[in-house]
């Protein structure tokens, strides 16, 4: 069923290509469209908005060193641990009743952040940022792939979604800076606040509930073993980027993490009621989009890590100069997320994830090409705009391509898969870049070998969407 009130969207179950439903957005359409994206640009910010701020939130609270990491750390172990449960809930629940306590949560958790006094504290809100994140993220996406059937329209909104959740992160480093140097740290919570009001306030009156006539029991089985699988795996990636992939607490949560994600996918193959059908994670569209979207987020998000250090360590800029050199790479990522419906309707999603691919494969490998002066800046520049347009297509091409196939009674589910790709894609991409870079004394030699990876990562990404991802599973209706 719709979830918009007063603009039905017969969408059906969402397994045919020729669904019926809208070819154009009515006002209310778009207004729901606008609602659901700027939820999702508020968390697109939230990754790294704190980046920059760090070094003066630990002077500020009192952080030691060693815990200063802790801020970024029990977000992301949140975000991305609790995010395939809390797809699952949206579909069971509500997703509207989701998404709506999801971001009262965020409003109260940065409010509690701006106001905080002590590292407990923060490290408090950041958890329930964490876990709003992972609830609102999985719960406005599948609302917007239940507002608009398959097809051209919600190829636009996904794109829209893609190119707003993309900027949305380099628009937090640069504003995680203006806000540290011109106002506190504590703004970069309190920008959450009035957003998530006016969010609050609007939706209940735009979007419908939407839920299953009959309602499953929850798989708590399974649900506890990929969440503690999912946590155990990230905890590990951090561990490994700060003490290195060889040191055994690393190497210990990491193993746990890949045999509990083991023993998840055992118990749904086995449950009456699983929280991630076997079936489901069998889809070439689902299994295969979702690694070509966690080669995008891991790569493109670690380069921005890598570029950073290249700016500050290499030629010396200032932590506000060095966000707002990465404008470009937003503005690219708009006319990318802007294109990649258009390109998908033309050549269909396999072939917009292979143009993509080599787009941004191109552009990353150019960066060796950086020297140690200010004169390599056009360069800089040049490359991360043309991979940003490239990277979102090929982000935009995993949205559709993984959510594609599938009931509306599952796009919770989905979504949840794809939101847990991407946030596990941003979380491991830095601590990995970063192991490589440290392995050399010389910093400049460091970040190119990385960047010779991170380009590596990139063709394998292109080589299992051509290996795998077969034409007759990737292509979408034509846009109109």
């Amino acid at each position: 069923m719709s979830v918009v009130e007063g603009a039905r969207v017969d969408a059906g179950s969402g397994e045919g290509e020729g669904a019926e439903g809208p070819v154009r957005l009515d006002g209310r359409l778009k207004l729901v469209l606008v609602v659901l994206l700027v939820a999702q640009f508020m968390l697109a910010v939230d990754f790294s908005i704190l980046n920059v701020a760090l070094p003066v939130i630990g002077d500020g609270l009192g952080f030691s060193l060693s815990n200063l990491q802790w801020i970024a750390t029990s977000f992301a172990l949140c975000a991305a641990g609790f995010t395939l449960l809390f797809g699952r809930v949206a579909d069971l629940f509500g997703r509207r009743r989701l998404f709506l306590v999801g971001l009262a949560v965020l409003g109260l958790s940065s409010l509690a952040g701006g106001l905080a006094t002590s590292p407990e504290m923060l490290i408090a809100a950041r958890v329930f940022q964490g876990l709003a994140t992972a609830a609102v993220t999985p719960a406005g996406l599948s609302l917007l792939t239940t507002s608009f059937p398959e097809g051209p329209l919600r190829q636009k909104a996904l794109g829209l979604n893609g190119a707003l959740m993309s900027a949305g992160f380099t628009t937090g480093a640069i504003l995680g800076g203006v806000l540290t140097d011109l106002l506190s740290w504590r703004w970069a919570f309190f920008i959450n606040v009035p957003v998530a009001l006016a969010v609050l306030f609007i939706a209940p009156t735009v979007i419908k509930e939407s839920r299953p006539q009959s309602r499953p029991k929850l798989d708590v089985p399974g649900a506890t073993a990929v969440t503690l699988g999912l946590l155990a795996l990230i905890y590990g990636l951090t561990q490994a980027g700060e003490h290195g992939w060889g040191s055994a607490g690393a190497l210990g949560w990491l193993a746990a993490g890949v045999v509990l994600l083991v023993a998840f996918y055992a118990i749904e193959s086995k449950s009456a009621a699983p929280l991630v059908p076997v079936s489901v994670l069998k889809k070439k569209t689902v299994a295969w989009g979702n690694i070509a979207g966690l080669i995008a987020f891991l790569t493109e998000t670690s380069l921005v890590f890598l570029m950073t250090l290249y700016l500050q360590e290499v030629l010396d800029f200032s932590p506000l100069t060095a966000g707002l050199s990465f404008g470009v790479l937003g503005i690219g990522t708009v006319i990318g997320g802007s294109i990649a419906p258009r390109v998908i309707g033309a050549t269909g999603t396999r072939t917009t994830l292979i143009v993509g691919g080599l787009l941004q494969a191109v552009a990353t490998l150019s960066l060796v090409a950086l020297g140690e002066t200010s004169s390599s800046m056009w360069l800089l520049l040049a490359a991360t705009f043309a991979g940003g347009i490239g990277n979102m297509l090929v982000i935009v091409g995993f949205m559709v391509t993984a959510t594609t196939g599938l009931p509306d009674h599952e796009q919770g589910m989905a979504t949840g898969l794809a939101t847990m790709t991407q946030q596990i894609g941003i979380t491991m991409g830095t601590p990995i870049m970063s192991a490589i870079a440290a392995a050399h004394t010389d910093i400049h030699a460091g970040i190119t070998t990385a960047v010779i990876v991170n380009t590596a990562v990139v063709v394998v990404g292109i080589l299992t969407t051509v290996l795998f991802l077969r034409n007759k599973a990737a292509r979408t209706p034509a846009a109109g």
